[in-house]
């Protein structure tokens, strides 16, 4: 009996992302292709997806140059969270180190619908500075990396969700509601009344999962202060759907 031939590519995923595990999935039962999976490690307990998994950072740019080199990986996909700016940079640079192809994967932002009340930010400072001006019982939905910022608006009370709990520094006015979505529109209509809620704030992360928070603002007449998502490094190929990165994939041959 003949052995199975090696996989023409090594794919490597820096995921993190539902489309992250969503790719890991559509190329799982293709023999051509060897997935390995590379998480941050800031989520305590990660839904791993199919495929090869590791866990940590590179080492910065020489380190992620040096592992692609190593491991034999034929592509890239920067399959991270739209706003993880640093990895991002990181690929790219790697990419001009490496020679390697470089996709990046963004699931497409949020746009605002009719009777929506959005103010857009650059940055989470900025979106900091603002926030007093729209209301005092907040619902910060940017994640706990970034809770740091709003560590100083002592009169604004916040309601923080994230998947772990959050560390100092963080505002003095503050309760944690630790969850994963998706969630439903029910649940979250239920959260702002009974939480008071008079302003939103949130990443424009896109997709479903989380978006049903802004449906439910919007029937309330609460604004949402949106923090604009970072652009894609110059020079890298983008893809807005798992469907068309796994066609960028078998377009490499």
């Amino acid at each position: 009996m003949s052995a199975e031939p090696e996989p023409r590519r090594h794919v490597l995923v820096l995921g993190g992302t539902t489309e992250a595990r969503r790719l890991a999935e559509a190329l799982a039962g293709d023999p051509a292709y060897r997935v390995t999976n590379s998480l941050a490690g800031r989520v305590a307990a990660p839904v791993l997806p199919p495929g090869e998994t590791r866990i940590g950072g590179f080492g910065g740019i020489a380190g992620l140059a040096a592992w692609i080199t190593a491991h034999g990986v034929t592509h890239v996909v920067d399959a991270t969270h739209p706003f993880a700016e640093r990895m991002s940079f990181h690929a790219s640079e790697a990419q001009a180190l490496t020679g390697v192809p470089l996709l990046a994967l963004r699931r497409p932002g949020w746009t605002p619908e009719p009777g929506d009340d959005w103010t857009f930010a650059d940055s989470l400072a900025e979106a900091a500075g603002l926030l007093p001006a729209l209301g005092g019982r907040a619902f910060l939905t940017t994640g706990r990396m970034g809770l740091h910022t709003f560590a100083h608006l002592a009169d604004t009370w916040f309601l923080v969700r994230s998947v772990d709990p959050p560390q100092a520094p963080v505002p003095p006015r503050l309760e944690v509601l630790l969850a994963r979505g998706p969630f439903t529109l029910d649940g979250e209509r239920e959260l702002l009344a009974r939480h008071r809620i008079d302003v939103l704030v949130t990443k424009d992360s896109g997709g479903s999962a989380t978006a049903p928070k802004l449906t439910a603002a919007r029937e309330a007449g609460i604004p949402v202060l949106v923090v604009r998502r970072p652009a894609v490094p110059p020079g890298v190929a983008q893809a807005r759907s798992v469907r068309a990165a796994v066609d960028w994939l078998r377009a490499q041959d």
